[in-house]
């Protein structure tokens, strides 16, 4: 089992635990014999980009490794109201116990996917990425990331490990943009690109001058926007971050940046709406 299939086990077990408790699903054992076999559809009831069908799929095949599940889509699918997207087939308990756990997923998942796109669709228009933030729920960080990748978007760095983003916090513990700047050369091992955070066309002049890979510009107008792209010059990567919005997102782009990061994407993403519908035999 690799790390991937580990992390998918925890997190799938977790949600089961959540749910289920001691007791398990007593509403359904109440009301059905064990041994009752049934089928049933997820549907979706809304337009949408679908992500997370694997994750449904474990929940199901952890709760009762004898069902049947088999995806009527794929994840990256744009589907439409009354669709199905998976079936199950097997013991009507197992599959009612699953169904609430694998919904959730599937409707988070998508949910992110389909707003991804949203984005996605607006900002490429321009020759702009899109891409992820570390706004992410605890513990669903790399589900989350992978939802994005599904909607068109890209992954931004993974955690705090894994790429070097000075803010605005380390600028000031630091004295400035070019001292924080000089103090990842000095202090950090390895050839990383340096990425800093900038709220001023000051600052993106200092970072140019001490030689930044990427500039953010943090919560400018297009405008402003407009004129560090200017500046830069393909001296550095720009990103821009901060109040970006789907009434705001073509505006930006324009402005002519490399990419945008929306944490909302992840944040903010209302779950999409599916259904389970079960059928008895």
């Amino acid at each position: 089992m690799d790390l991937a299939e580990q992390y998918l086990t925890k997190i799938v077990e977790t949600a089961i635990n959540e749910d289920l408790g001691l007791a398990g699903d007593i509403t359904s054992q109440a009301i059905m014999p064990d041994d009752r076999p049934g089928s049933a559809v997820i549907i979706a009831k809304q337009n949408g980009v679908v992500a997370g069908l694997f994750a449904a799929e474990a929940v199901f095949k952890r709760i009762d490794p004898s069902l049947f599940y088999e995806d009527a889509v794929t994840d990256g699918a744009v589907v439409e109201p009354g669709q199905i997207v998976a079936r199950v087939d097997g013991n009507l308990l197992s599959i009612l116990t699953g169904e609430r756990v694998a919904l959730n997923f599937l409707g988070h998942l998508s949910g992110i996917a389909t707003l991804t796109s949203r984005y996605v669709t607006k900002a490429s228009a321009y020759g702009v990425d899109v891409k992820d933030t570390r706004k992410t729920l605890p513990g669903l960080r790399p589900l989350e990331k992978y939802a994005v990748l599904v909607g068109g978007g890209k992954n931004h760095r993974f955690g705090l490990y894994d790429a070097v983003l000075i803010k605005e916090n380390h600028i000031k513990t630091a004295g400035g943009v070019t001292e924080a700047i000089d103090l990842i050369r000095k202090n950090l091992e390895g050839d990383l690109a340096i990425e800093i955070e900038t709220e001023t066309l000051e600052q993106v002049k200092e970072a140019i001058e001490a030689g930044a890979d990427t500039i953010m510009l943090d919560n400018m107008d297009a405008e402003m926007i407009a004129e560090a792209v200017k500046a830069i010059d393909g001296q550095a990567t720009v990103e821009v971050s901060g109040g970006v919005n789907l009434d705001n997102i073509e505006d930006i782009a324009k402005a002519g940046p490399d990419f945008i990061s929306v944490g909302g994407i992840t944040q903010s993403a209302p779950a999409f709406d599916f259904s389970l519908l079960t059928t008895r035999r």
